[in-house]
């Protein structure tokens, strides 16, 4: 597969978003919406919002899940909120756990592996920073 035939994430890859930023302040407990863990080779997923600048995404994974090679439209960060995650880019791959950040620029080929002796359920934590307002 050639870098230009893999797929391309946008935030609209994910589905309508479980809530949408407003005036203030929004808070989300990411623990508590992160979507169910789903059976197959793919992570479950949730947009859970739709905001200025940033979209935030979690991911569920068991033992096993995986992302394969894809890209994103916009700039990422990615950070494992519980369990742990590999996570490729180019010939590198780094153990994300609770505390470790990886960003990306976008249109960057990357992939997410959930370790086969890894917890039942491993959540990743997506902020697309899209830089777009939704006066």
């Amino acid at each position: 597969m050639t870098d230009a035939s893999l797929p391309l994430n946008t935030p609209e890859t994910f589905g309508e978003a479980a809530a949408s930023d407003r005036v203030g302040m929004t808070v989300l407990d990411l623990l508590d919406a992160a979507p169910a863990a789903r059976e197959g080779t793919r992570p479950g997923v949730q947009r859970l919002l739709q905001g200025d600048g940033a979209n935030v995404i979690a991911f569920t994974f068991t033992p096993g899940q995986s992302l394969p090679d894809h890209k994103a439209a916009h700039p990422i960060t990615v950070q494992c909120l519980s369990g742990v995650l590999d996570f490729t880019c180019g010939d590198e791959t780094v153990r994300l756990a609770p505390g470790v950040v990886a960003h990306l620029r976008d249109h960057v080929v990357h992939r997410v592996d959930c370790p086969p002796d890894a917890d039942p359920t491993n959540v990743l934590l997506l902020t697309m920073l899209t830089g777009e307002r939704h006066d």
